[in-house]
């Protein structure tokens, strides 16, 4: 069975871009264009890895992270983002909250995308 990953962002052209990178990859890619959506996809599909956009309307990245780790959700999640300094008295409080996550700097390339998907879930570091 392939590995799932979901990727939560407002913007369409960067959930566009992350098909585009993980197409030719071994890798089973859904999208959200929000963090409601991305919580209700998380209700019926087990993820692997989730790619999460921290400014967003409606509910930010950081509800949306800790939504998903409420409803029992411990996969690997890269909170991928221009906006982290904007937040970081909130992404330093979900830390204390033992809440776990990576950071990656927008913008990622392809090439990037794939590294760190094939780095969390095979295990290969293909930096």
């Amino acid at each position: 069975m392939s590995k799932r990953v979901l990727v939560i962002d407002d913007d369409d052209s960067v959930r566009k871009s992350f098909l585009l990178a993980l197409e030719d990859t071994e890798f089973h890619v859904d999208t959200a264009e929000s963090g409601e959506k991305g919580i209700e996809k998380a209700k019926t599909t087990n993820y692997n890895l989730v790619f999460l956009d921290l400014k967003m309307p409606g509910m930010n990245g950081v509800e949306t992270l800790r939504k998903l780790r409420k409803g029992g959700h411990d996969w690997p999640v890269y909170i991928v983002t221009a906006f982290h300094k904007e937040f970081l008295d909130e992404l330093k409080n979900i830390e204390k909250e033992g809440i776990n996550f990576e950071l990656a700097k927008k913008p990622l390339s392809s090439d990037q995308i794939v590294s760190i998907t094939k780095s969390v879930l095979n295990g290969v570091r293909v930096f």
